[in-house]
């Protein structure tokens, strides 16, 4: 199982989530959020990762001038990105990309399940709320391509078994504040998270 620690703010945390097996860490990009981080900072990050690990910067309701300056900025390889209104024009980004499905029904989530996607519960704000998307919704749904995130954490990933998912995306779950982190809680999500 894939599994993205997202919300990565220092050093010390992303070389923690690697050493517990993430596959990916995402770096958030909307100054709104508890976990925004600057891109300058994000490359500093990066420039000490090993390599084989995916980093990933995450923008809300962004241009696609925005997204490539920052991505390069930051040495991000792949942009994660909320466009609920329409802001983004995909056809101008010069970096891979996922969108993000901020479901807030099952018929969300059957319009793109032939793209790879990251689906999340619908909340008014953005991000690291813990909201859950309803399981129910993806039982008539292919989840090879999809990313699940939203209210993950490690006492409920045994819920997820039989589903198929390609991977998970985790941030207030592992943490032991906004923005900050907790290396136990990483290592026993990415261990359950490989047992499903």
């Amino acid at each position: 199982m894939k599994v993205k620690i997202c919300g990565i703010t220092n050093l010390e945390d992303a070389l923690d989530a690697i050493k517990a097996g993430a596959s990916a860490l995402g770096f958030v990009f909307y100054e709104k959020s508890p976990r925004y981080i600057d891109p300058f900072k994000a490359k500093e990050i990066v420039s000490e990762l090993p390599p084989f690990i995916q980093t990933v910067g995450l923008f809300v309701n962004e241009n696609a001038g925005f997204i490539n300056q920052v991505c390069t900025n930051a040495k991000m390889q792949l942009a994660q990105i909320i466009d609920d209104d329409n802001y983004t024009d995909f056809t101008g980004l010069n970096y891979k990309h996922i969108s993000v499905i901020r479901a807030k029904c099952e018929k969300d989530i059957l319009k793109n399940e032939d793209n790879y996607i990251l689906v999340d519960a619908f909340v008014e704000s953005f991000g690291g709320v813990g909201k859950r998307v309803a399981l129910e919704w993806f039982k008539h749904v292919d989840c090879s391509k999809i990313i699940l995130a939203g209210g993950l954490k490690k006492s409920n990933l045994k819920e997820l078994k039989g589903f198929g998912f390609y991977g998970l995306d985790v941030s207030s779950g592992v943490e032991e504040s906004k923005g900050k982190k907790d290396k136990q809680k990483m290592i026993n999500f990415i261990k359950a998270a490989n047992e499903i």
